[in-house]
């Protein structure tokens, strides 16, 4: 790794994590236990503003779908009134953009709501590779450590919190999500460097998916592909450097 290294910024998925934490644990969680928690959220007379705003966003978003894909129909109540009647549409609509793996702002935090749940009962871990603690730690006093990846901050330190190697958090000094822009887009790495005062050029990229790399790198980052156990083979890395473990970067 270059002298000239700030910050490692990192993925979550085949990067930090096996993918398999995601579709094996977190996805199914979330679908037995999102119609549930949005029923007892929303009951008269109070609900969360900031609950409510996630599902005034997920019906936007369900606005702009094209509805000849199969995406069920969510619409806003009137004004005044309780989201209470639209649970259902909601929760439908959460399940299929779930089977879509759609990046979906809406859909991460309130998928993070769940999770918290989870989380704090201790039936959820936030499963990472043996090789994550020792190189955060090592990061951490070399520069500064972030995450980046398409599930909320909220859902981030969560996992990292409760870890299977324990609490991580100290270790990590930013979260940034699909708020910030896509992970394919060379803009969301030069927010996130103006963000943590670094150049981009300061920043180190870990991601096992190379359409994240590429603008990654086109924004001025150092890139590594992550090519963890269980991740989807990548038939032409476009000239990433290449990773098997945390203890390859160098």
């Amino acid at each position: 790794m270059s002298e000239e290294t700030k910050l490692y910024l990192l993925d979550v998925e085949g990067a930090t994590s096996p993918i398999s934490l995601v579709y094996e644990q977190l996805f199914p969680y979330a679908k037995r236990h999102l119609e549930p928690y949005l029923r007892a959220q929303v009951r008269e007379p109070w609900i969360d503003e900031e609950l409510a705003a996630d599902l005034a966003l997920l019906a936007e978003e369900n606005t702009a779908e094209d509805k000849s894909a199969g995406a069920p129909v969510l619409a806003s109540p009137e004004e005044g009134a309780s989201w209470e009647g639209a649970v259902p549409e909601a929760a439908a609509y959460l399940a299929w953009l779930m089977e879509k793996d759609r990046k979906s702002t809406a859909l991460k935090a309130l998928q993070g709501r769940v999770w918290r749940a989870g989380f704090e009962a201790g039936e959820l871990v936030g499963t990472v590779f043996d090789d994550v603690p020792i190189a955060l730690a090592r990061w951490s006093r070399e520069g500064r450590v972030a995450i980046y990846s398409s599930g909320s901050v909220e859902a981030q330190q969560l996992l990292f919190r409760h870890s299977s190697a324990g609490d991580l958090t100290p270790y990590l000094s930013a979260y940034f999500d699909t708020r910030v822009g896509a992970k394919t887009t060379a803009a969301s790495y030069r927010a996130i460097a103006a963000a943590m005062d670094v150049k981009t050029e300061e920043i180190a990229f870990v991601s096992d998916v190379v359409r994240e790399l590429d603008p990654a790198r086109e924004a001025g980052c150092v890139t590594w592909l992550s090519v963890r156990d269980g991740n989807a083979p990548v038939a032409d890395p476009h000239g990433h450097a290449v990773i098997a473990s945390f203890t390859d970067v160098r």
